[in-house]
């Protein structure tokens, strides 16, 4: 059982799927394809991105982690993977579902590892040596960057219904 700060983040983390559904609630097919700025992802986008980042991402390094010795793990470019598999043309109920099933296993994960475990490492291309704490830490404020996104463009479409 991780300790206490770290079964909050854990917590934090497992919430995070719940609050872009309720973010994403009801909105139009031409509001998924919104953006503040061109630089921005839509609300399509960061949620195939938050899928495709916890699977290919960070279940693959915790699972690195755990089973490898000081692996090394290769960085994605989510920007990249945006275009290449047209998240535009993507289904967001099926994207939510994925990413909230994924973040199930990967919280569930997180919830079994004995303190000492969250002090394994590896190198992570781009940032360095990592650990699965450090890894947690990562991920929430990755999450917190796509629910502010999230936040601000329904904000938005809020303030235009108005």
């Amino acid at each position: 059982m991780p300790p206490e700060n770290l079964q909050d983040l854990i917590d934090d983390l497992a919430q995070t799927p719940e609050t872009v559904a309720s973010l994403v609630k009801n909105l139009s097919a031409p509001d998924l394809r919104i953006k503040n700025s061109p630089a921005e992802f839509s609300v399509i986008e960061n949620v195939c991105h938050l899928r495709d980042i916890e699977i290919e991402g960070y279940t693959a390094r915790i699972i690195r982690i755990l089973r490898e010795n000081n692996p090394h793990l290769p960085d994605i470019d989510g920007s990249r993977l945006a275009v290449e598999r047209e998240y535009h043309s993507q289904d967001l109920p099926e994207a939510l579902e994925a990413f909230t099933n994924a973040r199930k296993q990967n919280t569930h994960t997180l919830k079994s590892l004995v303190t000492e475990q969250f002090d394994r490492e590896g190198t992570l291309e781009g940032v360095g040596r990592v650990t699965i704490r450090g890894l947690l830490l990562m991920m929430c404020e990755h999450d917190a960057d796509h629910l502010r996104d999230l936040s601000s463009i329904r904000e938005r479409l809020t303030m235009q219904a108005s």
